[in-house]
């Protein structure tokens, strides 16, 4: 993989949803990245065993995939420690990094829950139509997941604990832009 080279990168959101955990320090996350068979807002399908050559050529070269917020190739916030496919999708386990200011606020928007996104960012290598023209995205190559504010699989939310008076009033704060967000049609 030329990490330089990150011009191009296609995006796929997932929100987080009930598998995700948000551990009590606030700093640990795990959960589904990417679900395979469900039809994202753009009309793209993951298919099982999508990432399997990208994680093979990940782990040979002794790299890992980036842990980034919305995207930013400037701004790494943590460390995916585990990354695999399963028979749900790619499932990912890391940790935001206290020593990042960006991490540390990653954890209190997730705890908040304001941020209640994750997206991959990826190159299709192969990909096919189905008869409803939906893209079957069957190989990809991985290049990062990011936390993100608007994913593009609406189905899911953040599980938090731990929560202080601060954070009560942020996830006032994200009900409210939620809220606006849905009268808006889910932009």
């Amino acid at each position: 993989m030329d990490f330089q080279n990150l011009a191009g990168l296609e995006h796929k959101f997932h929100r987080f949803d009930s598998e995700l955990v948000v551990e009590a320090d606030g700093m640990a996350i795990e959960g589904y990245a990417s679900r395979f068979g469900a039809c994202d807002q753009g009309g793209d399908v993951v298919q099982k065993g999508a990432y399997a050559g990208s994680l093979a050529r990940i782990a040979a070269q002794g790299m890992r995939v980036k842990m980034l917020w919305q995207h930013d190739p400037s701004q790494p916030i943590g460390v995916w420690e585990e990354i695999r496919e399963d028979a749900t999708g790619l499932w990912v386990k890391g940790h935001l990094l206290e020593s990042v200011e960006k991490g540390r606020e990653a954890a209190a928007l997730i705890r908040a829950g304001a941020i209640d996104g994750l997206s991959i960012g990826y190159r299709t290598k192969r990909a096919a139509k189905d008869d409803g023209g939906r893209r079957l995205l069957t190989e990809l190559e991985l290049w990062e997941v990011s936390l993100v504010t608007f994913p593009m699989l609406p189905s899911a939310r953040v599980a938090a604990k731990g929560e202080s008076p601060a954070e009560d009033a942020l996830r006032e704060m994200a009900a409210a832009f939620r809220a606006a967000r849905a009268e808006l049609g889910g932009r």
